[in-house]
């Protein structure tokens, strides 16, 4: 697999099934997939946090599909082998600040596998979207769906997957 990266976005407070958690669901994924491959980590956090409630939550990531600023993006990509990109579900795709953080970089002959975090939409469209984004990529079409509810113990899913 060559030296690999993550870049991830996930959320705390309150959760869609979940409830209230101090740490989002698709960050304990993120640590398998670091714990079992040794990848480095990025994660996304946007410019402006999302309110703790869900409801909240939903309304304001509605409103930044397109226009999701975050406070750093990932740099420079050329030293890995292998991108794992890993976002919860939000309206069909990726968090809108996933968008942001893969748009510019150079994905040239990097490897691409893509998990989700959901309650019910699976990968939904996110690996066509990584495709369109990640241009040059090789992007992986068996993405790794991970229901939400179930993250805290999708350890073993994960080495399977990987």
């Amino acid at each position: 697999m060559g030296k690999s990266l993550i870049i991830y976005f996930s959320r705390a407070d309150e959760n869609y099934s979940v409830g209230w958690i101090d740490k989002g669901n698709t960050e304990n994924v993120a640590g398998f997939v670091q714990e079992l491959t040794g990848a480095d980590m990025f994660k996304v956090e946007p410019a402006v946090p999302y309110a703790a409630d869900y409801n909240t939550c939903i309304k304001e990531a509605k409103l930044r599909v397109g226009n999701a600023p975050i406070k750093e993006k990932p740099g420079d990509i050329s030293a890995y082998d292998t991108i794992f990109v890993m976002s919860p579900v939000y309206w069909g795709t990726y968090a809108p600040e996933m968008e942001t953080a893969l748009t510019g970089l150079d994905f040239s002959g990097k490897t691409v596998r893509v998990i989700s975090t959901h309650e019910g939409s699976g990968l939904a469209g996110m690996v066509s979207d990584v495709k369109r984004i990640c241009v040059g990529a090789d992007v992986r079409n068996n993405g790794l769906a991970i229901v939400g509810s179930q993250a805290k113990n999708s350890k073993q899913k994960v080495s399977d997957w990987l």
